[in-house]
């Protein structure tokens, strides 16, 4: 048996905190211009059916490596497996986490300057002065590295307070506030005119478009959008207590991260068709392409444009913020409990180093030499390390694990609540984590490096 561990305190706790560590950039901006480049409706369709067959079961087998070990990933995943060379597997995790932590804030910072551009008015102009705007800052060496310490101390306060003071506290009060504001900007966006053309390619499926580009497209957003493969879902599900129901947590996850990047989509799709632009245009999307849709769409309302683009940065900054929150707790708990490290200095330990990444990934955008890497800014090496290898390649091996390596009757035990519940979907999870989630995952995997297409 595992020692005492700190629980949530509460079922919607749990939930919004777990919640929380999978909604993040992936919803609000990634999951719009992905649907925009593939079609639309038939790819949320496809998406939709690749997070049941794929997310659901790798959630689920995170959720149960984490409850059953009651520790950091790199522990429980050693647990587990009685101290194998599975257990790297979990190392795995915590280091991709880790690395993710330091650039993933560099763009979360971004969001914060954005909010204080659109309350300033420093975003009103032509499309070509928006775009200067977006890489003059972004390149700056001073400005983007403030804002990335800034949303990363945030993190830190709300990380050391603890698991129920201050990550199930601030779940409880950031996940309803992005919620509203997510609705109040869909209302807006939605009331524009011309708008329900982009309500149409949102909700009207044309599977002519169909094709084996978009369901690669789809598996590999259901992955990175679920936070699966970097040890946040395995670190939370060791706070859950033996009576939480893991598949139904795991549905309820599912639920709330697809329908609030539905609603992204939402939100973004009838303001763009409203002023002639389709939102597709990739990674500039939310700091090139949408102020200048936001700018467009309200010309005869300036006031009420600037109110929706301050309270859509501000969402972004809170699913940033969210994901943040997780990604910096995976650490953490790994600090604190494989070196016996009080808490707060395991947090201000992860704070400082993810800072440093955070700087030098933020500087080796400006296209600083000393920071280039194989052609590669630092930025984008991360980026590509971690999302195009590390987190396929470790919810590969989780899968594999579980499916033919992990003891049958723990595996059972932990989906059953040690045969409280119903287990007659055992052994269909059982056939897609040991089949269909690593056929799915290594095609995403080959996809990504670009060897299919």
């Amino acid at each position: 048996m595992s020692e005492q561990r700190v629980n949530f305190g509460s079922k919607l706790g749990m939930v919004l905190a777990t919640a929380g560590s999978a909604v993040g950039l992936g919803n609000v901006w990634r999951f719009p211009y992905m649907a925009g480049q593939n079609g639309g409706a038939t790819f949320i369709i496809i998406y939709i059916v690749c997070v049941l067959l794929l997310g659901l079961p790798c959630i689920l087998g995170e959720f149960i490596i984490g409850r059953h070990g009651a520790a950091n990933t790199a522990r429980a995943y050693s647990r587990i497996s009685g101290g194998s060379p599975w257990r790297f597997v979990g190392y795995m995790g915590v280091l991709t986490g880790f690395l993710i932590t330091g650039y993933y804030a560099v763009v979360s910072g971004w969001c914060l300057q954005y909010i204080f551009a659109s309350f300033m008015g420093e975003l009103n102009g032509d499309p070509a002065y928006i775009s200067r705007y977006f890489a003059d800052f972004s390149s700056s060496p001073l400005r983007p590295v403030l804002w990335t310490v800034a949303i990363l101390a945030a993190t830190h306060f709300i990380i050391i307070r603890g698991v129920r003071q201050g990550i199930e506290r601030a779940s409880k009060a950031m996940m309803p506030t992005l919620f509203i504001l997510l609705l109040i900007v869909v209302v807006s966006s939605c009331m524009l005119p011309g708008a329900s053309k982009g309500v149409e390619f949102l909700f009207r499926p044309d599977f002519s478009k169909m094709n084996g580009s978009m369901l690669l497209a789809a598996m590999g957003q259901s992955f990175y959008s679920l936070s699966i493969g970097m040890g946040c879902l395995c670190t939370f599900a060791s706070y859950f207590s033996r009576q939480t129901n893991l598949v139904r947590s795991a549905a309820n996850i599912i639920a709330i991260d697809t329908f609030i990047a539905i609603l992204a989509g939402l939100m973004i799709f009838p303001a763009a068709f409203s002023v002639g632009i389709n939102p597709d245009s990739g990674p500039s999307l939310i700091f090139i392409t949408l102020p200048n849709v936001f700018q467009q769409a309200f010309a005869s309302m300036p006031l009420i444009g600037m109110l929706v683009a301050v309270l859509f940065y501000i969402l972004l900054s809170l699913a940033a913020l969210t994901s943040l929150i997780s990604l910096h707790e995976v650490s953490t708990a790994f600090l604190s409990e494989e070196f016996r490290m009080p808490r707060p200095r395991a947090a201000l330990v992860i704070t400082v180093v993810c800072s440093v990444i955070g700087a030098f990934c933020s500087l080796s955008i400006g296209g600083r030499d000393w920071l280039v890497v194989c052609g590669k800014s630092l930025f984008d090496v991360f980026d590509f390390v971690t999302g195009q290898l590390l987190l396929p390649f470790g919810g590969f091996l989780t899968c594999i694990y579980l499916g033919w390596f992990a003891p049958r009757k723990i595996v059972r035990d932990e989906f059953t609540n040690w045969g409280t519940l119903s287990g007659r979907f055992f052994s269909l999870y059982l056939l897609l984590v040991r089949f269909v989630c690593p056929i799915c995952i290594m095609l995403i995997f080959l996809n990504q490096l670009g060897l299919i297409g």
